[in-house]
C-alpha cells in the first residue's frame, strides 16, 4: 500500500508518519520524505535573496516517484509525504490512501515562529511559504477520496484505522 500525507510546513507530516509507524504492530513500513528529494542548491528556484524550496521546481518529481515505486515491493506500506505530496499528478496516482493535514494560517504561524530547523525565517518569506501551500499544496477540490484531518486536532487513532485496518 502506497500512502500520501500532505499538508503545510509545520503541520505535522513527518509527526503523523511516525506515529503510523509506531501504531501498525506487523507492518513493515517506508516513510519518504519529499524534502529529501530537493534538487541541488545551485539548481534551485530563487525568490528575492534565498533558496525558494516553496516552488514544484525544487523538487525531483523523478526520482521521489522511483523511490516510491522501487519500496513498494519491499514494505507494506509506504509512506510518501511532503507539502507538494499531492501535486504530482501521476504520484497522485499511486497512492491507495491519501491523507491531508489541515492547518489554519494563524497554527502555521505559531509553529512556523519557533521552528529554526533552517535558521531564522524572514516574514516576508514566511509569508511566501503559506502563499505557496496554498497554490501547489493543497488537495484538489471536491475529491471524497482524502481523510482530512485537522492539525489541531489530529486524531491519529482515526488515520492509523483509515491506513492500516483498511483491506
Amino acid at each position: 500500500m502506497i500512502v500520501g500525507i500532505g499538508g503545510a510546513s509545520n503541520a505535522g507530516k513527518s509527526w503523523l508518519a511516525k506515529s503510523i509507524k509506531e501504531n501498525c504492530p506487523g507492518k513493515k513500513i517506508k516513510t519518504l520524505c519529499q524534502d529529501d528529494f530537493v534538487f541541488p542548491v545551485e539548481q534551485q528556484p530563487r525568490i528575492k535573496d534565498r533558496v525558494d524550496w516553496e516552488m514544484p521546481a525544487s523538487i525531483d518529481f523523478a526520482s521521489f516517484k522511483t523511490a516510491i515505486i522501487k519500496n513498494q515491493g519491499n514494505f507494506d506500506i509506504v509512506i510518501a509525504e511532503g507539502l507538494m505530496a499531492f501535486y504530482d499528478k501521476e504520484i497522485n496516482r499511486l497512492y491507495d490512501r491519501k491523507v491531508f493535514i489541515e492547518i489554519t494560517k494563524r497554527n502555521f504561524l505559531r509553529r512556523k515562529s519557533i521552528d529554526r530547523r533552517w535558521g531564522e525565517e524572514p516574514n516576508w518569506y514566511i509569508e511566501h511559504i503559506w502563499s505557496s501551500y496554498l497554490k501547489y499544496g493543497r488537495v484538489p477540490k471536491n475529491d471524497p477520496s482524502y481523510l482530512l484531518t485537522f492539525a489541531n486536532n489530529l486524531d491519529v487513532a482515526e488515520v492509523v484505522d483509515f491506513i492500516c485496518n483498511q483491506g
